[in-house]
C-alpha cells in the first residue's frame, strides 16, 4: 500500500505566497478557457436549436465532450510522471485542443464529424489537466493547497466569463457567425499553448520512491482514504448534470431569446470567479471535504429551483448556486486528492481520481438526454 508522506515546503518560507509557477499556469488556463468557453457557450445553441440535434444526440454528444478525457487521463499521467515531463505532456493536451477549434469548422453538420472533433478537443484536456494540477501541487506548499488552487480557478474563471462574452459579442455582430467563433477561439488557445511553452517550469526534480508504472498508479487504490476520495467523487459526479443541459433548462422555462443563452454562463462564471479564492482559503482552514459537500449541497438547490421556481429567482437562483458548486469543488477536489498521492505518482493519481469523475458525469449527461428525449419534456 502506498501512503502519502508529506512534501517537504517549497524554500519559500513557509509564507504561503502563491508560486509564480502556479500564476503562470493560471495565465494558460485563463486563455485556453476564453477559448474552450467561446465553444461550450454556443455549442448547445449550435447543436440542438441550429442543427436540429435531439436532446438525446445533444446527450450522447456532451458525454463524449466529458467522457473521452478518461481514455487517456491515466495513460498520459503515467507518461508525465515516467518521463518526469509534467510540462510536456500538458502542453500537448493544449496543442490537441488548439487543434481541435479548427477541426469544428470542418465537421458541417454531421453528428458523427462533430463527436470525433469533440472527442479529439477533449483528448487534448485529459493530456493537460492532470500534469496541470499535479504542478499546482509541486509548486506549492502543502498547507496551502486550497488557496493555490482557489487562485489558479480564479484566473481560470476569468477566461470562463471572458468566453461567452466574447461569443455572445460576436454572434450579436455577426449574427450564425459560428465559423468567426471557432476561428478565435483558436487563436486564444494558441497563444496560451504559447505562454505556457515560455512561462511555466516543470518538476522534474522528484526522486522516486516506488517504481513509476501503471500498476503502480492502480495501486493507488488501495490506500483506504484516497480510495474513499475516488468513490465519493465518482458517486456525486453520477448526479451531476452537465453544465449544457441546465443553461438549455433555464432557457426553455424562461424563454430565454435564443441570442442571450451564449450569456447564461456569464452568471456561473462571475460567482465561481469571486468565490473561488475565499472558498479555497476556507477550505484550508475548515476542512476541504466539508466545503466539497457544502458544494455539492449548492448543486442539489439548484435542481431543486429548476424543477419548481420560476421567474428572476429561478435565474438568478441556479446561477449562484451552479458557480458556488464549482468554487467549492473544482480545485478543493485536488487539494483533497494531492497530498494522499507520493510525489512521484501526483499525476497519474490525480489523474485516476479524474478518469472516475468523468466517466460518472458522461454516464449522467447521456442518461439524461434519454430521459428528456423519450419523455418530451
Amino acid at each position: 500500500m502506498y501512503i502519502a508522506t508529506a512534501r517537504q515546503a517549497p524554500a519559500s518560507g513557509g509564507t504561503g505566497r502563491i508560486a509564480g509557477n502556479v500564476l503562470a499556469l493560471g495565465a494558460v488556463s485563463l486563455l485556453t478557457d476564453v477559448s474552450s468557453e467561446m465553444v461550450t457557450a454556443v455549442l448547445p445553441l449550435y447543436l440542438v436549436l441550429g442543427l436540429g440535434f435531439s436532446p438525446l444526440q445533444f446527450g450522447v454528444l456532451d458525454g463524449i465532450y466529458t467522457g473521452v478525457t478518461a481514455l487517456v487521463r491515466v495513460v498520459g499521467g503515467h507518461a508525465a510522471d515516467r518521463w518526469q515531463r509534467r510540462k510536456f505532456v500538458a502542453g500537448l493536451g493544449y496543442g490537441i485542443s488548439a487543434l481541435g477549434k479548427l477541426g469544428l469548422l470542418a465537421a458541417g453538420t454531421s453528428a458523427t464529424a462533430m463527436g470525433l472533433v469533440l472527442a479529439g478537443d477533449r483528448t487534448g484536456k485529459g493530456l493537460r489537466t492532470a500534469p496541470r494540477d499535479a504542478l499546482i501541487t509541486l509548486s506549492s506548499e502543502p498547507s496551502a493547497l486550497g488557496r493555490a488552487f482557489g487562485v489558479h480557478r480564479a484566473m481560470d474563471t476569468v477566461g470562463a466569463f471572458l468566453g461567452p462574452l466574447l461569443a455572445f459579442c460576436l454572434l450579436w455582430t455577426l449574427p450564425a457567425r459560428y465559423d468567426v467563433v471557432f476561428v478565435v477561439s483558436f487563436c486564444f488557445a494558441a497563444l496560451g499553448f504559447l505562454v505556457l511553452v515560455l512561462f511555466v517550469r516543470d518538476h522534474r526534480d522528484v526522486l522516486p520512491r516506488v517504481a513509476v508504472s501503471l500498476k503502480a498508479a492502480f495501486g493507488l487504490l488501495r490506500s483506504r482514504p484516497f480510495r474513499r476520495v475516488c468513490l465519493v467523487a465518482c458517486g456525486l459526479g453520477f448526479l451531476t448534470l452537465g453544465d449544457g443541459f441546465i443553461y438549455l433548462l433555464l432557457q426553455k422555462q424562461l424563454d430565454i431569446e435564443l441570442a442571450y443563452i451564449a450569456l447564461l454562463p456569464l452568471g456561473t462564471a462571475g460567482v465561481y470567479l469571486l468565490a473561488a479564492v475565499p472558498l479555497g482559503s476556507l477550505a484550508d482552514r475548515v476542512g476541504r471535504w466539508r466545503i466539497f459537500l457544502v458544494g455539492h449541497l449548492a448543486l442539489l438547490g439548484a435542481y431543486v429551483l429548476l424543477a419548481g421556481v420560476s421567474g428572476i429567482s429561478l435565474l438568478v437562483g441556479v446561477l449562484v448556486l451552479h458557480g458556488l458548486f464549482y468554487a467549492c469543488t473544482d480545485g478543493v477536489l485536488m487539494a483533497v486528492a494531492g497530498p494522499m498521492v507520493p510525489d512521484e505518482l501526483r499525476t497519474s493519481g490525480l489523474a485516476l481520481l479524474q478518469t472516475g469523475q468523468v466517466l460518472a458525469r458522461a454516464t449522467s449527461s447521456v442518461l439524461f438526454g434519454a430521459l428528456w428525449t423519450w419523455f418530451a419534456w
